[in-house]
Protein backbone atom coordinates (compact mmCIF):
# COMPACT_ATOMS: atom_id res chain seq x y z
CA UNK A 1 0.00 0.00 0.00
CA UNK A 2 1.71 3.27 -1.21
CA UNK A 3 1.84 6.25 1.62
CA UNK A 4 -1.31 8.20 -0.17
CA UNK A 5 -3.70 5.14 0.13
CA UNK A 6 -2.58 4.71 3.66
CA UNK A 7 -3.39 8.62 4.22
CA UNK A 8 -6.53 7.99 2.13
CA UNK A 9 -7.35 4.87 3.94
CA UNK A 10 -6.85 6.79 7.92
CA UNK A 11 -8.49 9.87 6.52
CA UNK A 12 -12.01 7.54 6.12
CA UNK A 13 -10.72 5.69 9.37
CA UNK A 14 -10.97 8.46 11.54
CA UNK A 15 -14.22 9.16 10.90
CA UNK A 16 -15.36 5.97 12.64
CA UNK A 17 -14.77 7.24 16.03
CA UNK A 18 -17.13 6.61 18.29
CA UNK A 19 -16.46 9.22 20.69
CA UNK A 20 -15.17 12.40 20.17
CA UNK A 21 -11.63 13.23 20.41
CA UNK A 22 -10.84 16.22 22.35
CA UNK A 23 -10.15 19.76 20.99
CA UNK A 24 -6.53 19.28 21.22
CA UNK A 25 -6.29 16.13 19.45
CA UNK A 26 -8.80 17.73 16.66
CA UNK A 27 -6.93 20.34 16.09
CA UNK A 28 -3.63 17.86 15.87
CA UNK A 29 -5.58 16.28 13.57
CA UNK A 30 -6.73 19.34 11.16
CA UNK A 31 -2.94 20.39 11.40
CA UNK A 32 -1.38 17.45 10.11
CA UNK A 33 -4.18 16.86 7.92
CA UNK A 34 -3.89 20.45 6.35
CA UNK A 35 -0.03 20.00 5.95
CA UNK A 36 -0.66 16.80 4.50
CA UNK A 37 -2.77 18.16 1.89
CA UNK A 38 -1.71 21.69 1.01
CA UNK A 39 1.78 22.10 2.82
CA UNK A 40 2.78 25.29 4.66
CA UNK A 41 -0.19 27.76 5.64
CA UNK A 42 0.10 30.79 3.34
CA UNK A 43 -3.27 31.59 4.30
CA UNK A 44 -3.83 35.32 6.19
CA UNK A 45 -4.06 34.61 10.02
CA UNK A 46 -7.82 35.32 10.88
CA UNK A 47 -9.01 38.19 13.12
CA UNK A 48 -8.87 37.94 16.85
CA UNK A 49 -13.11 37.66 17.41
CA UNK A 50 -12.65 34.08 15.09
CA UNK A 51 -11.17 32.15 17.83
CA UNK A 52 -12.23 28.96 15.89
CA UNK A 53 -10.59 30.04 13.15
CA UNK A 54 -7.74 31.28 14.95
CA UNK A 55 -6.93 28.17 16.93
CA UNK A 56 -7.03 26.28 13.27
CA UNK A 57 -4.89 28.35 12.36
CA UNK A 58 -2.27 28.44 14.71
CA UNK A 59 -2.24 24.84 14.51
CA UNK A 60 -1.71 24.23 11.09
CA UNK A 61 0.94 26.76 11.15
CA UNK A 62 2.70 24.78 13.70
CA UNK A 63 3.85 22.44 11.44
CA UNK A 64 5.16 24.66 8.75
CA UNK A 65 8.65 23.14 7.44
CA UNK A 66 7.09 19.85 7.76
CA UNK A 67 7.21 18.22 4.34
CA UNK A 68 3.72 16.69 2.94
CA UNK A 69 5.30 13.16 3.09
CA UNK A 70 6.22 13.29 6.74
CA UNK A 71 2.96 15.04 7.47
CA UNK A 72 1.05 12.33 5.75
CA UNK A 73 3.03 9.82 7.92
CA UNK A 74 2.47 11.81 10.94
CA UNK A 75 -1.38 11.92 10.29
CA UNK A 76 -1.34 8.02 10.01
CA UNK A 77 0.23 7.60 13.28
CA UNK A 78 -1.74 9.88 14.83
CA UNK A 79 -4.92 8.49 13.45
CA UNK A 80 -3.56 4.98 14.48
CA UNK A 81 -3.46 6.25 18.28
CA UNK A 82 -7.06 7.89 18.23
CA UNK A 83 -8.29 4.74 16.28
CA UNK A 84 -6.91 2.74 19.70
CA UNK A 85 -8.34 5.48 22.50
CA UNK A 86 -11.63 5.98 20.70
CA UNK A 87 -13.03 2.95 18.82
Amino acid sequence: MSLDEKFQSAAAAVKTLTKRPTDEELLELYAFFKQAMEGDNKTPKPGMLDLKGKAKWNAWDSKRGTSQDAAKEAYIKFVDTLLTKYK
